[in-house]
């Protein structure tokens, strides 16, 4: 059965690590800390005192000063992984944490889940071949050496790295190494960190190179398991759940977080508030714990995208460059349909397919597989028929042979309407207003992965509010707009009042809107 050995690189909160020791040691687990050599020799003292008659606690032989982005993490982690192999012959797995990460799973789920899955769990993709890295040096990180820190002394770090770009002072990477880069927190079978070991013993020129590379915890590791594993024996991925904010900056858990965390598939989370005392309590007894069934939902990235997105709509509603000026011609009339119920939208459109000679395209910006024509490749993806629309649509026109278009959009797209509505096309909008109850919106969240099929129920139900708030929102924004030709048909209005709304957008008799409008079903869920 596996057996882990936790590699603890830490700094500061001595009270918090020591609780951190015994609660992941507790079940035969184990444990190697590195503690910063720049936090003071009293803390030390204190975490070293409180630990060193646990028998599964170990600490790196060597304590050095750390400082992020530099060698000195990747040196810390080498020394605390060497006591680590040292003391614990029969630890199966070694697994990197800091002070700021806390079990979602219990120590039976996590045991588990190891024996599961025979595999190295690193995040590691191709350096530069990888999007990974959105701001920032790339390969400069690599191409010239980095002697001082950036954080601690900028002055030096920025005259080093200017001197060597003005003088073309580069060099080549290790030539038998791809260079990978990933998140620094990972989980390696013995066999692998032993094979990293005997490897840089034979190879300093790794290390030499690597220990004057910029950040190397993200790309030390992660090429050294490339490099001497087998692909199929790697996952991919983190086993550490971890989100970045818009500005790059790590996300940060509180106590309402706990419900959210347990659902995803990882194995720890990282980071705790050190304010959320009650979320580390709770997570302290878990991973003790013993029969607890976990629902894996794994909703937590797209969920506080979601949360954390509103209040910036509107932000983002420039029309694009390559738009500018590719009118769709002022003879013809474009008739937009908004509605967030896509198959209230859908039944609306066959109906005037059937009793109208108005072509109707469905969610071709939000459905891949919307029917549409043969457009010479550029109808193909939703990513170009986004970039392109005008483009898009324009040959949908001449596809269809007609000067009268009808296509669905949904409300989240206000840019979309309003760069048609800024054309010299007339342009038509009508928004279906929908009723949506409690059951409809928990079904959408699990529809667009704000939650999962095995969501705690109670959490499910803290989003309904926000959801029906959003899209009030969206359909406040739609009618806010003040659009030429806008019109609205709503399930709990009159028949007759849609019916009217239906001639006027489509430019129709009564008599045929009343036909369109004739599907008693229209609205029903």
């Amino acid at each position: 059965m596996a057996r882990v050995a936790y590699l603890l690189l830490c700094h500061k909160d001595p009270d918090a690590i020591i609780a951190q020791a015994e609660q992941l040691t507790a079940t035969g687990d184990c444990m190697a800390i590195h503690f910063d050599a720049r936090a003071s020799a009293v803390a030390y003292d204190r975490i070293h005192s409180a630990l060193k008659d646990n028998p599964n606690v170990t600490f790196a032989t060597k304590r050095i000063k750390c400082g992020w982005g530099g060698w000195s993490l990747v040196q810390a982690t080498l020394y605390a992984v060497q006591a680590a192999v040292d003391a614990f012959p029969r630890a199966t797995h070694f697994y990197m944490l800091s002070g700021d990460c806390m079990a979602i799973k219990t120590a039976e789920y996590t045991h588990w889940f190891l024996d599961q899955n025979d595999k190295d769990f690193v995040e590691s993709h191709d350096f530069f071949a990888s999007n990974w890295i959105k701001t920032g040096m790339k390969e400069d990180r690599l191409i010239y050496r980095h002697f001082f820190n950036e954080r601690t002394h900028s002055r030096l770090f920025y005259t080093s790295y200017g001197f060597q770009k003005r003088f073309g002072l580069t060099r080549d990477t290790p030539a038998d190494l791809q260079i990978m880069i990933g998140s620094q927190w990972w989980c390696l079978r013995r066999r692998t960190v032993e094979m990293i070991l005997d490897f840089l013993k034979q190879r300093p020129d790794v290390i030499r190179f690597f220990s004057t590379t910029w950040i190397p915890d993200e790309t030390f590791f992660q090429t050294l398991v490339r490099h001497l594993i087998p692909r199929e024996e790697i996952e991919n991925r983190t086993p550490t759940f971890l989100m970045f904010s818009d500005y790059g900056m790590p996300v940060t858990f509180y106590n309402d977080h706990y419900d959210m965390l347990l659902g995803q598939d990882y194995l720890f989370a990282r980071k705790i508030s050190s304010e959320a005392h009650e979320l580390k309590e709770r997570l302290g007894k878990l991973y003790a714990s013993e029969g607890v069934e976990f629902k894996i939902s794994n909703e937590g990235r797209n969920l506080h995208g979601f949360l954390t997105g509103r209040g910036r709509v509107g932000r983002r509603f420039g029309r694009r460059f390559w738009e500018t000026g590719n009118s769709l011609g002022s003879e013809r009339e474009i008739l937009i349909i908004a509605c967030k119920k896509w198959h209230v939208a859908k039944r609306l459109v066959d109906q005037i397919a059937s009793e109208t000679a108005i072509p109707c395209v469905e969610y071709l910006f939000n459905e891949e597989d919307t029917p549409l024509p043969d457009l010479g490749g550029i109808e193909t993806t939703l990513d170009k028929r986004s970039r392109h629309r005008r483009a898009v649509v324009r040959m949908l026109f001449e596809a269809f042979e007609t000067d009268k278009l009808v296509i669905c959009v949904d409300p989240a797209n206000l840019e979309i309407i309003q760069d048609f509505c800024s054309d010299q096309v007339n342009t038509h909008v009508l928004e279906i207003e929908c009723e949506y109850s409690d059951d409809y919106l928990i079904g959408h969240a699990r529809r667009v992965g704000l939650a999962g099929e095995n969501s705690p129920a109670e959490s499910v139900a803290r989003l309904v509010p926000t959801l029906r708030n959003s899209l009030a929102y969206e359909s406040e924004l739609i009618r806010a707009a003040g659009f030429d030709g806008y019109l609205r048909i709503r399930e709990n209005s009159p028949r007759a009042e849609n019916e009217a709304a239906i001639a006027g957008f489509l430019g129709v008799s009564q008599d045929t809107a009343q036909a369109v409008m004739r599907l008693d079903y229209l609205f029903a869920d």
